[in-house]
């Protein structure tokens, strides 16, 4: 018999133990050679368990066919797969320590989100107590769960990812990236990484022609085709940091990059719209030209960001 275990139902949470519930495909080998649906207490014998601190929350699981557990003792009392989706790396110790014990010898999935260096901490601990840790990273937001565009990237235990294909799978496209358990963190933070900056400088954008009357709306249906165009020269800049050649004559240079972003820190300025978002990046420019590589390639700045461990 194989059953899943849900520890955390925030709006993530939830769309994972739904997904869980209302898939077709989840199933995994309970060592008779045969599969079947994860959810409920359907007829396979399979069993979806929620937990939450606020069991108020567990409402429409329960009417999905979840049993809601009234404790954590009570969650991690039966078989199968842990999986904790919880606010963060000090809540998983807080929620899972006390029950440690009795999960030696069963897989967690720690879906929580963490730093690498947490993720690999939390994998050490899980190897202390005989547990089998998964980490993964999801890169998607809960209504995406379960449906085309969703992915989770998945680090740790490569038995883990085997056996739990296909609960994994239900949630999104899953790949698995190696043993490391900080790999799919680290992949994940340096992504989101860039997904903030963008939207921190389409806001900017937004203030600078809301100014002038025009809807933020309107900006956004002209600035994504834009940016989705120039993400088209992500593979090319990531090729000349592979071979750290920033001379190339097709290169934008650093100097043309601080002329245009003084333009832009001068129009916006001049839109009432202040510059911290503009700051940063024209600081890195600046710094550069200023060690003497103003003729070379704008991505040098990675030069100055790269970790020199």
């Amino acid at each position: 018999m194989t059953s899943s275990t849900f520890l955390g139902l925030g709006a993530m949470g939830t769309a994972l133990a739904t997904a869980a519930l209302d898939t077709d495909n989840t199933g995994v080998t309970d060592g008779t050679g045969g599969t079947g649906v994860n959810g409920g207490t359907g007829n396979t014998g399979r069993t979806v368990t929620v937990w939450n601190r606020s069991a108020g929350r567990a409402g429409q699981l329960r009417e999905r066919g979840a049993v809601v557990a009234g404790s954590i003792e009570e969650a991690v009392a039966g078989d199968g797969v842990i999986v904790a989706c919880l606010l963060d790396h000090r809540s998983v110790h807080d929620v899972l320590d006390p029950v440690a014990a009795r999960l030696a010898g069963r897989t967690l999935v720690n879906l929580t989100t963490t730093t690498p260096n947490q993720a690999r901490e939390l994998a050490t601990w899980a190897l202390a107590h005989d547990i089998d840790y998964l980490d993964g990273a999801i890169m998607a937001v809960p209504a995406m769960i379960g449906a085309p565009g969703s992915v989770i990237l998945y680090s740790g235990s490569t038995t883990a990812f085997d056996t739990y294909r296909p609960l994994l799978d239900c949630w999104g496209e899953s790949s698995h990236l190696g043993a490391d358990a900080g790999l799919a963190a680290l992949l994940d933070l340096a992504m989101l990484s860039g997904m903030y900056t963008m939207f921190a400088g389409f806001t900017h954008g937004a203030a600078m022609v809301g100014a002038d009357g025009v809807s933020a709306t309107e900006f956004a249906s002209r600035a994504a085709p834009f940016l989705a165009a120039m993400t088209g020269a992500l593979a090319d800049a990531a090729a000349v940091i592979d071979a750290r050649d920033y001379s190339g004559e097709d290169q934008q240079s650093l100097e043309f990059t601080q002329s245009a972003l003084d333009t832009i820190t001068q129009a916006s300025l001049d839109q009432a719209v202040p510059a911290d978002v503009l700051r940063p990046i024209r600081d890195l420019v600046r710094r550069q030209i200023a060690a003497g590589h103003g003729k070379q390639g704008a991505d040098r700045i990675f030069e100055e960001l790269r970790s020199v461990r």
